[in-house]
């Protein structure tokens, strides 16, 4: 068995113990590990809400209910993966680049390791940094990005770093391959009619929320998967992907999202991709009555660790 594993809910009460994800033993150490998760507590990138910086700490508060076998992806998550929760990586609230210093830094002997990555944020400045350290390891990336916004702006507010802005940095800062990037979900008004073309200039596929609708989750699955190929790839899952009805607790809404059921059948959908760090960002808690978003971000992390143990399994 995996060295690392949840404590038995059948012995003790999910209620009890330190909040750690999935109630996974917490281990800062690398050895013997699989996946980490990592807490990313970040939130002053933002351009409207705050209050993210709260969003690992609810996430695994929620995430207190997952249990070792994914039965939709046939595959014993912690039966077949060591995972361990890394805590929190350190940050500096209102100094968005020494904050990227300290992740970096934080994340690098992560990566070094070989450990995939499952961070949660924290608002989607964060991911900039997480691709420096993870580019540093693979070379260029491919790219996943499930989100209701391209983040491909060129600046807010007459600052290059923020939420929105992160993906055109990375292009800039040659930490993706943009032929291999793809971004699924956007909608809601934008600034200009040519907002949507910036990606596409960059060089990735973009598939706002109209076209994906035309298709089945399965074959956007399908597509994603063509486009990301079998190269090293980022997953990158905004919660604000999906509709507000299912996920209020973000700190940028647009309505008319897809279903929970929907963004997990998705994910489900791209078992076999190179997948080697992911994240989950824009979880703000003081918005989220009943945890139902928190709640999501914990399972979305779940279909996470299921793909990478079934990548395990597949590469036995």
């Amino acid at each position: 068995m995996p060295r690392y594993q949840p404590g038995d809910a059948l012995q003790s009460p999910r209620f009890c113990g330190v909040r750690t994800f999935a109630r996974l033993p917490y281990v800062t150490t690398t050895e013997d590990v699989d996946a980490m998760v990592l807490g990313v507590p970040f939130d002053t990138g933002v351009s409207y809400r705050a209050g993210a910086r709260f969003g690992p700490a609810a996430i695994r508060d929620a995430s207190s209910l997952l249990r070792p076998y994914n039965p939709a992806a046939n595959v014993d998550v912690f039966g077949t993966l060591s995972v361990t929760d890394g805590g929190d990586l350190s940050v500096v609230p209102g100094y968005i680049e020494d904050s990227y210093a300290r992740i970096e830094a934080g994340l690098q002997p992560v990566i070094d390791a070989g450990v995939i990555p499952i961070c949660l944020g924290g608002d989607h400045s964060i991911t900039l940094a997480e691709l420096r350290v993870v580019a540093r390891r693979y070379g260029p990336l491919g790219l996943a990005h499930f989100d209701a916004h391209s983040d491909t702006w060129d600046e807010y507010f007459g600052r290059k770093y923020n939420h929105g802005t992160t993906f055109r940095r990375a292009i800039e800062e040659n930490l993706l391959e943009p032929a291999r990037c793809i971004q699924v979900g956007m909608r809601g008004s934008v600034y200009a009619a040519g907002d949507y073309d910036i990606p596409r200039r960059l060089g990735m596929q973009l598939i706002p929320d109209e076209e994906m609708r035309q298709h089945s989750m399965a074959e956007v699955a399908r597509i994603v998967r063509e486009r990301i190929g079998d190269g090293p790839t980022f997953l990158t899952f905004d919660v604000d992907f999906v509709d507000p009805a299912y996920t209020p607790g973000t700190g940028t809404p647009e309505v008319g999202g897809v279903t929970s059921w929907e963004a997990l059948q998705l994910l489900r959908g791209l078992r076999g991709g190179n997948f080697v760090a992911f994240d989950i960002v824009e979880v703000l808690p003081a918005y989220d009555p009943a945890q139902i978003t928190a709640l999501l971000a914990a399972n979305v992390a779940y279909e996470m660790l299921t793909l990478v143990a079934a990548k395990k399994l597949q590469n036995l």
